[in-house]
């Protein structure tokens, strides 16, 4: 029996992505979708006008309240600070609000991106008093967020983005714990913050996966990388088990858990397939206000975007681009 060529494309985008096929259902089409929200950490986040500098699209811990007017007149900055990359990230990327240097209106865009993510969040132990942790960050969505955006982004219009993890696996990563047992406790505070947002009536959720943070410029260094391998796929392991779990349990809503791990390995495994050409460190004068043109300056022999590694933890905003063109596939298929 010969199959057909859409199916074969299918199984060919499952076999890429390393992700186990979830049935399709009408709730999840993304491109009927009008809008993303996202939570999240410094992977995730964009800075707000109304945000805590460096940290936020909107408020922080000590500031979580705001009106409807604070929330709509909100703008995503867009500059070399404006997020953890150094340029656009992902969700930027993916949906294409807030790409452009300046200042752009979510509700101007086609697909809108309403940001609650914040850098350096974990869920515990915080690392600053004024951070928003993912449960405190759909508490406030749930209480100063969804009644203003439902107005125009409807839950059945939106699809929420989960992008988190990161600094809880590093910062754990030395804890005299069972690793299995501890991911798995951590990925059910995650779905607890998911089934909040699902009282409110969404249906559609993209979780995302832990990147290679074994293969960070310290740990490819390092005889004893923290996190190791193992550790990244027990959480990755974890994460899917829960969401899994959760699709059961809500027979009403799909739950897609992309693999980013496994695309990003492959930008390491491959670098120049994807116009890479360091994947071990990264350029010491990231930061610089002209890195772009004098990359030479500081020490560095490529530009910028030809690091797989912006700084010690985080992706280069080229590697953002990359995956979010890989993810936007994967959604469509």
């Amino acid at each position: 029996m010969q199959i057909p060529e859409n199916i074969l494309s299918l199984l060919a985008l499952v076999t890429l992505t390393g992700a186990s096929p979830i049935k399709t259902t009408e709730k999840f089409q993304w491109s009927s979708k009008k809008g993303l929200i996202a939570f999240g950490d410094s992977y995730t986040y964009v800075q707000g006008i109304h945000g805590h500098q460096n940290y936020s699209f909107i408020g922080d811990a000590l500031n979580l309240a705001f009106d409807e007017e604070t929330l709509l007149s909100n703008m995503i900055v867009q500059n070399q600070t404006a997020t953890a990359e150094g340029g656009p990230n992902w969700l930027e990327y993916l949906t294409n609000c807030g790409v452009q240097a300046g200042l752009t209106s979510p509700r101007t865009c086609k697909k809108q991106l309403w940001d609650f993510a914040f850098a350096r969040n974990q869920q515990h132990p915080l690392h600053h008093n004024f951070t928003v942790s993912l449960v405190n960050q759909t508490l406030q969505f749930k209480q100063y967020a969804y009644t203003p955006l439902k107005k125009f982004l409807k839950p059945k219009d939106s699809l929420i983005a989960i992008w988190i993890g990161i600094n809880d696996i590093n910062d754990s990563s030395q804890y005299a714990v069972d690793f299995p047992t501890f991911y798995k406790n951590l990925t059910q505070t995650l779905f607890t913050s998911v089934n909040e947002l699902y009282t409110l009536g969404y249906k559609s959720y993209l979780l995302i996966n832990l990147p290679p943070l074994d293969k960070t410029p310290g740990n490819q260094a390092s005889s004893t990388p923290h996190p190791n391998a193992t550790q990244v796929g027990w959480y990755n392991a974890a994460l899917s088990e829960q969401a899994s779990a959760f699709q059961r349990e809500k027979s009403d809503v799909e739950v897609r858990v992309f693999d980013a791990h496994t695309q990003l390995s492959a930008m390491l495994d491959d670098p120049p397939r994807y116009g890479l050409m360091n994947t071990t460190n990264f350029c010491a004068g990231y930061d610089q206000p002209d890195i772009d043109v004098n990359y030479l300056k500081y020490g560095c022999p490529t530009p910028l975007d030809t690091y797989f590694w912006f700084n010690s933890g985080h992706l280069t905003s080229h590697v953002h681009q990359i995956l979010a063109g890989q993810l936007e596939a994967w959604l469509q298929g």
